[in-house]
């Protein structure tokens, strides 16, 4: 079996496990986190269905005064534009909720970038939903990457990955921050 089948049937069966227990869940333990909390600049994303949740992070990083980036895909890659926390400045793209706005020209300022994911490993890999946007974005923006997932969905089975992905620094769970070595 080619590792594009192996990857395909592996998010297929993590979606149905997913759907099957999901509980909105806080991510907010992040928040305290040194990297957050001396961050400038974060790139997060607007959450939806069931993702893990960043509406409760991402308006704590607009109080603290953070500048907050969404993505917004362009084509086979994402743009990042800064956001306010004004809903209405967001419109749906295929599920998703994108900012509107123009990109944000300094993407070597970013200190933190929060990833979705549907399973991360003991090594910091993650397994994301297959479009490959945050896998090349995660090679062009700078600072402590860390990912998000439900409780579960950190394994010690070793993920399918390829050349060109990139582990994240940390991971964290509604309960527990996990940082990998690297």
């Amino acid at each position: 079996m080619n590792q594009n089948t192996v990857k395909t049937e592996l998010r297929e069966r993590l979606r149905r496990e997913r759907r099957q227990k999901f509980i909105p869940s806080s991510f907010s333990i992040i928040l305290n986190s040194p990297e957050i909390l001396a961050a400038k600049t974060v790139a997060s994303y607007y959450s939806y269905g069931d993702e893990p949740s960043t509406h409760e992070i991402n308006k704590a990083l607009l109080k603290a005064g953070k500048c907050l980036l969404l993505p917004r895909v362009n084509g086979e890659h994402l743009d990042w534009i800064e956001w306010n926390g004004d809903e209405r400045s967001l419109k749906i793209a295929h599920k998703l909720s994108e900012p509107i706005g123009e990109p944000f020209q300094d993407l070597s300022s970013v200190d933190v970038m929060i990833v979705p994911a549907l399973h991360i490993d003991q090594e910091g890999y993650r397994l994301g939903q297959g479009g490959g946007y945050y896998d090349r974005a995660l090679a062009y923006i700078p600072g402590w990457k860390i990912g998000l997932v439900h409780v579960g969905e950190l394994t010690s089975e070793i993920l399918p990955r390829e050349v060109h992905h990139i582990p994240l620094n940390a991971a964290a769970t509604p309960s527990i921050l996990v940082r990998f070595k690297g």
